[in-house]
């Protein structure tokens, strides 16, 4: 739906725009625009005739009333740390900055909630939080950055997943303006409401292409008490998977965290990384990130130490150290949220955000590793993610002296070979950096038709002129 789009829009109009906001707010000029028009990787720059920053709903609503009624495209932005392009703007759309909707309107320790904007930074979420001992659990590497409500727009997931559930699970209610300009009050505490439709999954995970989220009302838990960190060293994926059944039998919820990295990820991050050190003495073909976490002070040490001594026994794994202290915690965290950063420093990067079923992560690894060899001959891949749920971050970096250029020209060719194993295994192309523009066409190949139709419906009933943030998603 992206026939609406307007190349340019007419300096009278920004003017109506601008005056909606104020002048110091709408910004026009191109080096200051620059940091809201290219995405983080570099693979799209957009453009547009102006940026808008509202700073309360009412200017949210007043923006998209005109919008609706000029029939202008806008493309809703929070942090601007997402993956896949859905928050430039591609055809010279108007861009409407949330980031300063940052008001924390209510932390609610009774009720385990806190009401949140949607330019709330994630990192700030959870220091509220924590100010009134509870926990809010979406945990991401951008989270000094991104916001709440571009968390929400794209169900971000995170570290956390396998205790907490994604962002949609952290999710009471919601504050949305329409393509109209209306403003659909859906804020509630309320874990029980079944009165008709649950209108907020509509909104998450929708990318802004039905509505603009401008505050939410999210789950607080108990602050953890007791946090014990483990670095494993293992042979095979299969083993990983295998461990992953135990802690969980031994340890029941308190297992939070469950993070699979190949050997490769971590041998780019210590040689390129002044200052890390490998967690043990030998290399190890596979790893594990092992984190519990308790709200009551009990002895998880026991039960980290009783899950090692378990798998050795059983065979499942090599080597292991727990982290004695924090900094030896965040030592270990930090080598797993440097594997993102230090990819670059290899050349180019094939990226892929797939899940498939936990017991078929070791199949579609080895798949997927004969697909890329048959591809591009030393192609190097460097999978790591979330393993307790599934979620497969499978980049496949250049070989060692590529073309870098050359390389990234396979881009859709290597999709189309990851993706085709996803299909084949049940998974899903994107667990939780959402479609955007970088996998439109990819969903219009692999969803099912009857979905796509319902989409395509809901996008005509909410967004009837396709102004809000054309081109992405269907």
């Amino acid at each position: 739906m992206n026939t609406l789009v307007r190349p340019l829009l007419a300096p009278e109009l920004v003017a109506r725009f601008a005056a909606i906001v104020g002048e110091k707010n709408a910004i026009t000029d191109p080096a200051e625009q620059a940091s809201y028009l290219v995405e983080e990787r570099g693979l799209y720059h957009g453009r547009t005739p102006v940026v808008l920053r509202p700073a309360t709903v009412d200017e949210v609503s007043a923006i998209l009333t005109l919008a609706h009624d000029l029939a202008t495209p806008v493309v809703p932005q929070g942090g601007n740390t997402g993956l896949v392009g859905g928050q430039i703007p591609l055809d010279g759309e108007i861009v409407l900055s949330l980031r300063r909707l940052d008001h924390i309107r209510d932390v609610d320790a009774t009720s385990n909630t806190m009401t949140c904007e949607a330019g709330v930074v994630l990192a700030a979420a959870q220091e509220a939080a924590a100010a009134v001992d509870r926990f809010f659990p979406l945990s991401l590497g951008a989270e000094g950055s991104c916001t709440i409500g571009g968390n929400l727009a794209t169900n971000a997931g995170g570290v956390a997943a396998l205790a907490y559930g994604v962002a949609r699970d952290a999710v009471l209610g919601l504050e949305v303006v329409l393509a109209d300009g209306r403003v659909w009050h859906g804020l509630n505490k309320l874990k029980k409401d079944n009165t008709g439709y649950d209108l907020k999954d509509l909104f998450i995970g929708a990318e802004g292409t039905l509505g603009v989220i401008t505050a939410a009302v999210l789950k607080l838990h108990p602050a953890p008490k007791t946090i014990e960190t483990a670095f494993i060293g293992l042979t095979s994926v299969e083993a990983a998977v295998q461990l992953l059944s135990l802690a969980q039998e031994l340890t029941g919820s308190a297992a939070t965290s469950f993070e699979l990295i190949g050997r490769r990820p971590v041998e780019f991050a210590l040689h390129h990384m002044p200052g890390l050190r490998d967690p043990l003495a030998g290399a190890h073909p596979w790893y594990v990130l092992l984190e519990l976490k308790s709200s009551a002070r009990e002895p998880l040490r026991d039960k980290l130490e009783s899950v090692l001594t378990r798998a050795f026994a059983q065979g499942l794994i090599e080597d292991a150290t727990i982290a004695e202290s924090i900094d030896q915690r965040h030592a270990l965290w930090r080598l797993r949220e440097l594997i993102v950063e230090t990819q670059k420093f290899e050349g180019g990067s094939i990226k892929h955000d797939v899940s498939v079923p936990v017991g078929a992560v070791p199949e579609f690894i080895r798949q997927a590793d004969a697909a890329v060899e048959a591809l591009i001959p030393g192609a190097r891949p460097v999978p790591f993610g979330h393993l307790g749920d599934g979620n497969i971050h499978y980049n496949v970096t250049q070989p060692a002296g590529a073309d870098q250029q050359a390389y990234l020209a396979h881009w859709h060719a290597m999709n189309d070979c990851i993706h085709a194993v996803v299909q084949r295994l049940g998974g899903s192309i994107s667990a939780e950096h959402g479609i955007g523009r970088l996998k439109r066409d990819d969903l219009a190949r692999v969803k099912d038709p009857v979905a796509l139709d319902l989409m395509r419906a809901l996008k005509r009933t909410l967004d009837p002129k396709g102004i809000l943030n054309p081109g992405k998603v269907v």
